[in-house]
Parts: structure tokens; C-alpha cells; sequence
């Protein structure tokens, strides 16, 4: 699953009071190899004179293994892949030189390629607090995790016929606090710099220059790859790549982006615009397959009479039964409880009133999937998510093996697959503006007039719909062309790349974006 934006719900209900607040904070710097002065003047203390050895500093205490270089060979149907990988880290520090954070990366290079026109592409997840693995496990990493939604699945990793790694090395980024990425320093002053909008921006833009630097790739063509909230983080780190970092970017990948918390804000009325298109495929698959041409009248009422209807206001009680009705009409919902609820559907209150009479819910993540509400009786809403609950279990189980295993790379604690706890630490600002990265996709676009955008999307995501992207994308100005941008819509949910069609079109659409 990945995108993860396991409090979107949450966060978006309040965006409407949020802004991005700009967080200066410690300029980071990749870490040296040699010794700390700490670590030196420990050594030329100890020996002769017979004084016991300095405790190791604070930063050490933490730090992550050295990197660890492996061999692969791997099978694929038609062809064979041999690559290198290196799981490793890269220490940011702030402006005074003292250690803040060890990022982890986990990098595929294919051997035999020529770096300098090698394409190279970095991603990442969102949440805020989800790791790299959704994307590495499920869409575009050399193994694959059957995603077939049963927690106790035996997590058996597969060769993965989709990598992308025929046509660009991979490097998959963990921000602190998740994976086994992690603070190195103590103080909530470094915590706030890291997990704010901007802060995490800075961190994720500096590791990949760092990373370039260090693998000597910087002439090698780069793309940049983001998940759900890395809808927010990935025009914004390409703005500070281009102007920050002194970094070129090619192409722009957003898998199931948010782009605009203003589309989930509880005032916003586009909210109810951009999910009824999924609602309806939600219903209409029931029936049979569904594909986004299927529901082209659904889109055409949503842009036009819907719209038209829901500005009106329940003022005019004429056009509040006319969408409650048609709402109704094309997802199954009960007229009645379409009535009660002025055909306004918040996704909460569609997840459980489509399947109510059977006492299941939908998933969030992909609202095709159905599972039981553990209180169908309830008055009140408390249930998980069947679409992507189950997926945690495996998934970890699967990024852990694959780490200290294959990759002969241990870590000392636990790994994170969602970290609750960065999200509810995530400050989003608090000024006149909400959350949004559509003003950074215009910046980065009109800069560099050959950079590429491609979205693509599930047709069953209520967590980030498709529809709610079209709009914003249908507003870009005219040098944003269909040449240029490109919005693609899959039958499937917020990880999509689960269901085989849908992660073969995303591999040849990222390998059409390379060439």
C-alpha cells in the first residue's frame, strides 16, 4: 500500500486553519569519513597512560551501520538483470557541524551501465511517517511483496517483472523516523525542524545531492518519484533541487498524490467534487470491471450540475433533493440517507453506508475492497481500513528480512512502516496559506521548459481520488502541455501498483517519461 497518508483524514479536516509556516533551520551536510574529533581525542587517551576510554558521544550511541555493498543476479522473464546494491545511510549535520540525523537509503544500481547517462531515480513515500518500502516492495524495487490483503501472509518476496531497474537505477529514501531512519540528536528543537513542511524538504532534497556526491553520479540524468504526501514533498523538493541544491531534475513521478489540503478541508466543496467520480466507480465495479472512460457522464455531472447544485446550498431545497437524489442514484447509497446527509458524503460516512445492510465497510485506501465493521451496531464510527490494515504485517516482516538478509545491512531497533507518531508531531504551519504544492509544480515547470510531469492514480482511491488532481492539473497555465504533463488513472486503489495491469502500465509509463 503505500502512500500513506495514514491521518489524512484527520490533518485534512483541519486544513483550513493550517499554513506553511518557513522553518529555518540547521543546514545539513553529509556526514565525513573520518573520525570525529571526539572519536580521535578518546583514542589518544586511552593506552600508556592507563585511563579507561571516553564514553562514546551521544550521536555515536545512535549512529547506523557502515554501508553494505551486495551482488544480485536477477531472473526475469526474457531477460536477466545483475546489479549492485547498497543499503547504507548518509548523516546530515547542522550549520555548526554538530550530527542531527542518519537517513537511510537503500540503493539498486545496475552493473555494467555508464553512470553518466544512466538515469537515476530517488523515492519516496508520504504520510508524513511512512517509509520507502510500499514503493520498493510493490512497484518499482528488483523484489516484489504479493499484496493480496491477508495479514498473517507468509512474506515471501518474489523477483519482480515491473522493476524499473531495466531502464534507471533506483535509490529509496526513509525520512527520520521512519524505516531505520533515525534522530542523532537529542532536543525538540531538531524533532520540529525535521517533521515541518519545509524542514522536511530541505533534509530529503539535501540527502539526494549528498548521495549524487558521493556515488559521483552528478551528471547522470535525475528523476524524482513520490507517494501520497509525496504529492506535497515532490515539487517542493524539486523546487529546492533546481534552486537550492544546484541538482537538474528530468522528470517528476507523483504516485496517488495529494496535492492540495485544501480539497479535504471541512469548508471546501470541492471535496465532495473530487470523490464522487470514485464513489461511483465503487459502485458501478460491483457490477463488473471499470475503467475511468466508464464513468465519463459521472465526471461530466460533477463538474457541471453537481457543482452547479451543491453552490446553491441547502438554501434551495429544490436543488439539495435533486443532488441527493442523483447522488444516491449513482452510488447506491440509500435515498434516504443521501437525503439526511444532503447528498454531501464525507468518505467516512460513504465507507460505512455503502455496504451497511451487510455490516461491512469499504476501505479507505481502495473502496472496492470490502471487510466487517467490528461495530456494526455503533452509532459512531470506529473502524480500520480493509483495504490497507492488512498489508502492515507482511510488509514489515518482508522490508526487515530483506535488509539484515539479503542486503547483509542490520541496524540495531525497530523498523518503521508507519510511524504514527511523526504524523501527529507533523507541523504544517500555521500561516495565511494551507498546505499545497500546485504553486511549486508551476515554478518547477515554467524553470525548465523540458521537465516532465506524470500522475497517476487508483480509480478507487477516497484516500487521494484522481478527480481531485484533475482539477487542479486542468488549471495549470498553457505551457504545461499534454506533452509535458500527463495524468493517468488505474482500476485499483491508493497502491494500485498491487494489481498487475495497473503495475505494468505504471512501468511503461515511467520508462516512456525515461527515454
Amino acid at each position: 500500500m503505500t502512500i500513506l497518508l495514514p491521518a489524512v483524514r484527520r490533518v485534512g479536516m483541519a486544513m483550513a486553519l493550517l499554513a506553511v509556516a518557513l522553518l529555518t533551520g540547521a543546514r545539513a551536510q553529509d556526514a565525513s569519513p573520518t573520525a570525529s574529533a571526539a572519536q580521535s581525542a578518546e583514542k589518544s587517551d586511552t593506552g600508556t597512560r592507563g585511563k579507561p576510554a571516553a564514553s562514546p558521544a551521544p550521536a555515536d550511541l545512535h549512529k547506523l551501520p557502515p554501508d553494505s555493498t551486495t551482488k544480485h543476479t536477477l531472473a526475469l522473464p526474457g531477460r536477466s538483470l545483475a546489479f549492485t546494491a547498497i543499503a547504507g545511510s548518509i548523516r546530515l549535520f547542522n550549520d555548526k557541524g554538530e550530527p542531527q540525523a542518519d537517513i537511510a537509503t537503500t540503493a539498486y544500481l545496475l552493473d555494467g551501465a555508464e553512470p553518466k547517462s544512466r538515469p537515476v531515480t530517488f523515492l519516496f513515500n508520504g504520510g508524513p511517517g511512512a517509509s520507502s518500502a510500499w514503493l520498493q516492495l510493490g512497484a518499482a524495487g528488483p523484489w516484489r511483496l504479493p499484496m493480496g490483503g491477508n495479514a498473517s501472509a507468509a512474506p515471501e518476496l518474489l523477483p519482480n517483472a515491473e522493476t524499473w531497474l531495466d531502464f534507471t537505477d533506483l535509490v529509496f529514501i526513509d525520512p527520520v523516523g521512519t524505516g531505520y531512519s533515525r534522530f542523532v540528536a537529542s532536543g525538540e528543537d531538531v524533532r520540529k525542524q525535521f517533521y515541518s513542511v519545509d524542514g522536511d524538504v530541505a533534509s530529503l532534497a539535501l540527502v539526494i545531492r549528498r548521495w549524487l556526491e558521493k556515488s559521483d553520479r552528478l551528471l547522470s540524468p535525475k528523476y524524482v518519484a513520490g507517494e501520497s504526501y509525496g504529492g506535497i514533498r515532490g515539487p517542493k523538493i524539486v523546487r529546492n533541487l533546481q534552486t537550492r541544491q544546484g541538482i537538474g531534475v528530468k522528470g517528476l513521478i507523483l504516485v496517488s498524490p495529494l496535492l492540495d489540503f485544501r480539497e479535504y478541508s471541512g469548508s471546501s466543496l470541492l471535496q465532495y467534487v473530487a470523490s464522487l467520480p470514485s464513489m461511483a466507480a465503487v459502485a458501478r465495479q460491483q457490477k463488473g470491471p471499470v475503467t475511468r472512460a466508464d464513468i465519463a457522464d459521472v465526471e461530466a455531472y460533477a463538474r457541471g450540475e453537481f457543482l452547479t447544485d451543491l453552490v446553491k446550498g441547502v438554501a434551495d431545497s429544490a436543488a439539495t433533493t435533486r443532488l441527493a437524489d442523483k447522488v444516491a442514484a449513482l452510488t447506491g447509497i440509500d435515498r434516504a440517507v443521501s437525503r439526511r446527509l444532503t447528498g454531501r458524503f464525507d468518505v467516512s460516512e460513504f465507507r460505512r453506508e455503502f455496504d451497511r445492510a451487510n455490516g461491512k465497510v469499504t476501505g479507505r485506501y481502495d473502496a472496492s475492497v470490502l471487510g466487517f465493521d467490528p461495530n456494526p451496531d455503533s452509532s459512531s464510527s470506529d473502524f480500520g481500513d480493509p483495504s490497507s490494515d492488512p498489508l502492515i504485517a507482511p510488509l514489515t516482516s518482508a522490508a526487515v528480512d530483506l535488509t539484515r538478509g539479503r542486503l547483509n545491512w542490520r541496524p540495531d531497533g525497530s523498523y518503521q512502516l508507519l510511524n504514527g507518531a511523526v504524523s501527529q508531531a507533523w507541523n504544517f504551519g500555521r500561516g495565511r496559506n494551507p498546505v499545497e504544492s500546485t504553486s511549486q509544480l508551476r515554478e518547477i515547470l515554467a524553470l525548465d521548459p523540458k521537465l516532465k510531469l506524470l500522475v497517476a492514480h487508483g480509480l478507487f482511491d477516497l484516500a487521494t481520488p484522481y478527480f481531485g488532481s484533475q482539477i487542479l492539473l486542468d488549471q495549470l497555465p498553457a505551457y504545461a502541455s499534454p506533452d509535458r504533463v500527463k495524468l493517468t488513472v488505474y482500476p485499483g486503489g491508493h497502491m494500485f501498483y498491487s494489481r498487475d495491469p495497473a503495475r505494468q502500465a505504471l512501468r511503461a509509463e515511467a520508462e516512456a517519461m525515461m527515454k
